[in-house]
């Protein structure tokens, strides 16, 4: 492990068990709690987690040690038990598949009573009941996803399965913690019903939008100095210096942080830039007539704004436009240029990265918050260069397969595949995935929590990455989406404040940045693209 980790580990040991001395931590206590490993995105908290996992379950063998993770992230975890050659065997609970390598002592018992076995297993209902005995009885980690977690435990439910879970285990690990973090929130409840204190809440980005979350996460530990009224008082704009200091002493007890340094120091490189792109007359003027709609909610101000800065043909597909908005859009006419990448600014700006970097052999990530773009892109990337789904450009999205997506991730990052191209939803693949495959990571839009920017380029800037990572935040200039980049900066700012090793992060410097990016130099410098570009800036 590296020294973080093991720093992390011997911290573990101390906030769940008391200590690290074996004679004294098997001694019973009932002052002990929860805490939060926040480690950077990409600084190995899985094989953290694990290693610990494994080494308490030696001790307390009857512990039963649950984790809750995404549904798209529990075949991570099941991978990395395997690649650490773990004596544990994990059960995703999810899945009706079941591992049988040995490790397993319930299973392999049953299988030489039973040769009917391996028919009874393909069953769903069976194979749960079957990992469930085998957790309970100290022979396994159960891993499932938080909505199934909250349905197991639901009131009205199974009282069986209820109890089960919210009484049997003594070991509890929030994967991605932060998703729990609204108090009125289906998952909050059932987790605050959970009998252990002992948990491990793992989050690269535990300060999301606001003070009233983080509360919230710092509640579900159990970890005693969480006063509502304190936390309840901060908000972005008003904490001071001396504020900081005070929160960053409060933090230090029961949250073990470090912030990315091993990647600094190992990793090639990440070089960030904020581009901000001029879109072409008919986006401007389809932008324009969309934010002088007075009737309609943010979000859906925001999300036609995104649709509209990728490719303008994207609002084809959109019901119910005001007419002030569909007087202006000539369907025939955007349907025919709709595969054509050029007639939208960001689409553009995808296509030229992509057709830059198959000449270095380098693959890219593609970051959206909304579906219509991936799938627009995709199918404009695989027109212009001939490419197959799945072998040459994949699509990463909520709908995709627990195992068909690591089949695609491992293909991805094997660079002697024919992969080039990955477009990926943040919401199911933007936390805890390796992709380091891509050397090039693009976010097509911009979100008000600005953690989900930082987890996604964590998907290709982490360990084992070979090679300098590029990231493109676009934004299209004459819409919220600078103002809103801004608001989104600040936020991200009060983390790393917060959730740094140093009592001060140094200034930002006003100084023009050297990129040395040679592909969006090129880009900037080329005459038939140079119009497209307003301004590039280091990320805030």
């Amino acid at each position: 492990m590296f020294p973080h980790q093991r720093e992390g580990f011997e911290f573990m040991w101390t906030k769940l068990a008391g200590g690290t001395d074996i004679e004294q931590v098997k001694k019973p206590r009932t002052d002990l709690s929860g805490c939060v490993v926040s480690h950077a995105p990409g600084t190995g908290k899985t094989r953290l987690a694990i290693t610990f996992v494994q080494s308490y379950l030696e001790l307390f063998p009857r512990c039963c040690p649950v984790i809750l993770a995404p549904k798209g992230m529990l075949a991570t975890w099941e991978q990395e038990f395997k690649k650490w050659n773990s004596k544990v065997q994990f059960h995703v609970l999810n899945s009706p598949r079941i591992q049988r390598n040995g490790g397993d002592k319930t299973i392999e018992r049953l299988a030489a009573d039973d040769e009917d076995l391996t028919r009874k297993l393909l069953g769903r209902k069976f194979s749960r009941n079957l990992k469930l005995l085998s957790w309970s009885e100290g022979n396994s980690v159960i891993g499932l996803s938080y909505t199934l977690f909250t349905n197991l435990t639901k009131e009205g439910g199974s009282g069986k399965m209820r109890k089960l879970f919210l009484e049997r285990p003594d070991l509890l690990v929030l994967d991605e913690g932060h998703i729990p973090r609204n108090k009125d929130s289906l998952i909050y409840k059932a987790l605050d019903q959970v009998r252990t204190r002992k948990r491990i809440v793992l989050s690269g980005t535990p300060f999301q939008n606001n003070f009233d979350e983080l509360h919230n996460i710092f509640s579900l530990l159990r970890a005693g100095d969480v006063d509502p009224s304190f936390w309840n008082s901060l908000t972005v704009n008003n904490v001071t210096v001396g504020r900081i200091n005070e929160i960053r002493t409060k933090l230090e007890r029961f949250v073990h942080i470090h912030n990315g340094d091993i990647l600094n120091k190992s990793l090639p490189g990440l070089r960030e830039s904020v581009v901000i792109l001029n879109p072409l007359p008919m986006q401007k003027k389809i932008i324009e007539m969309i934010e002088k709609v007075e009737t309609k909610s943010a979000f859906w101000l925001e999300h036609k704004i995104s649709l509209a800065s990728v490719h303008p043909s994207l609002l084809t597909s959109m019901s119910n436009l005001p007419d002030e908005i569909a007087s202006i859009v000539d369907e025939p006419s955007l349907e025919r240029i709709r595969l054509n990448p050029s007639e939208g600014v960001k689409a553009r700006f995808v296509y030229e990265i992509v057709r830059r970097c198959r000449r270095s052999k380098e693959r890219v990530l593609v970051f959206s918050q909304y579906l219509e773009p991936l799938n627009l892109i995709m199918e404009q990337l695989s027109r212009e260069f001939n490419w197959t789904r799945d072998k040459d450009i994949m699509l990463m999205t909520g709908d995709v397969r627990i195992e068909t997506r690591q089949s695609l991730m491992m293909a991805f990052n094997d660079m002697n595949s024919d992969a080039k191209v990955m477009l990926a939803s943040t919401k199911a693949c933007g936390e805890g995935i390796q992709l380091i495959g891509a050397s090039r990571v693009v976010l097509l839009d911009v979100v008000w929590n600005p953690s989900v920017g930082r987890q996604a380029i964590g998907r290709a800037y982490r360990i084992g990455q070979q090679k300098i990572v590029h990231t493109y935040n676009l934004i299209t200039e004459g819409t919220q989406e600078k103002s809103k980049y801004d608001r989104q900066a600040k936020k991200d700012h009060m983390s790393k404040l917060l959730f740094s090793n140093e009592s001060q992060l140094p200034a930002q410097s006003n100084e023009s940045p050297e990129f040395n990016d040679s592909i969006l130099e090129h880009m900037t410098e080329d005459e038939n693209l140079k119009e497209m570009f307003v301004n590039i800036l280091p990320s805030q």
